[in-house]
């Protein structure tokens, strides 16, 4: 049995978070983005003045990205290569992800409908990013 291919795993990621940052750019931002922004001005932020978030953002999906593949290449051997154990990863990261962003509708930061929106949106993000990003994925001969 060969190692993790941390190359394929850093490229795939890497692709796995184009596709997750731009599905939930359209989520979060063209079609919850003046929810996300009415909700957070409550708050007392100001996210215009927030340049420093939009950065955290991408670098989250990337970062995503990447666990998501290298937990492919991990339950690989369990599960075997293909789209469904792309998309068991693709959820398991999902899953962890949501339930943090969680407690901002449990502490009462955001409401529960904008949270549960980007919820059905990361989860789009988190599947199509796994099925492109592990599809790149191979191990070393």
């Amino acid at each position: 049995m060969a190692g993790i291919n941390v190359g394929r795993v850093i490229g795939g990621g890497l692709l796995a978070g184009v596709v997750i940052n731009l599905v939930d750019g359209v989520t979060n931002g063209a079609i919850l983005g003046a929810r996300w922004a009415e909700e957070t001005k409550r708050l007392g932020i100001d996210m215009a003045t927030q340049s420093a978030s939009l950065a955290g953002w991408l670098t989250f999906g990337f970062l995503c990205g990447i666990v998501l593949v290298w937990l492919y290449a991990s339950i690989r051997p369990r599960y075997g290569p293909g789209p469904k154990t792309a998309v068991i990863a693709g959820l398991t990261v999902w899953i962890i992800t949501r339930l943090a962003f969680a407690a901002w509708w449990f502490s009462g930061l955001y409401s529960f409908g904008v949270v549960a929106a980007s919820a059905v949106g990361g989860l789009v993000a988190a599947v199509a990013g796994g099925l492109a990003g592990c599809a790149l994925y191979k191990e070393t001969a």
